[in-house]
């Protein structure tokens, strides 16, 4: 049996054992498994442009994965707001480009990088707001008392 001086030693020991193993399990990427994982991954990524530099817009691309998910080919921009100045498309641009160096390759799962190996995906960034849909008045909801 161990000395009552080896026990601390044992348990700092086993202590540093399972902090070095939950370090490992973080620093392996989550491996995406659906489509919308992989939206959820990209969208995680997306950092638009300062306000200061660029005035909100919304932007697609189309970017293909290999199965291994890295870029395959190059993406293309297919989307850009009609109302935004060339140095804001500019920027924007930029920052779908830095968006895709930073997420790929992207951790696919072995059957979805089958499945999505070569096909284009469509990917929006929007950083404007919407505006609010507009409220319906239904004059036959209202009720009459008479």
């Amino acid at each position: 049996m161990a000395s009552p001086r080896r026990k601390p030693f044992v348990w700092f020991a086993a202590f540093l054992v399972w902090l070095a193993s939950a370090a490992h399990a973080s620093a392996q990427p989550q491996q995406l498994d659906t489509i919308k994982d992989v939206f959820a991954k990209l969208y995680s990524c997306w950092r638009p442009p300062p306000a200061s530099r660029a005035n909100p817009m919304d932007i697609t691309v189309i970017v293909s994965f290999n199965r291994e998910g890295a870029i395959l080919g190059q993406p293309r921009i297919t989307y850009e707001s009609a109302n935004a100045g060339d140095n804001d498309r500019i920027a924007y641009r930029i920052a779908v480009m830095e968006t895709l160096q930073r997420c790929a390759p992207l951790p696919f799962t072995e059957g979805l990088g089958g499945a999505v190996a070569g096909r284009p995906f469509a990917v929006t960034f929007r950083s404007r707001k919407r505006p609010p849909k507009p409220e319906e008045k239904r004059a036959w909801l209202i009720q009459k008392i008479l």
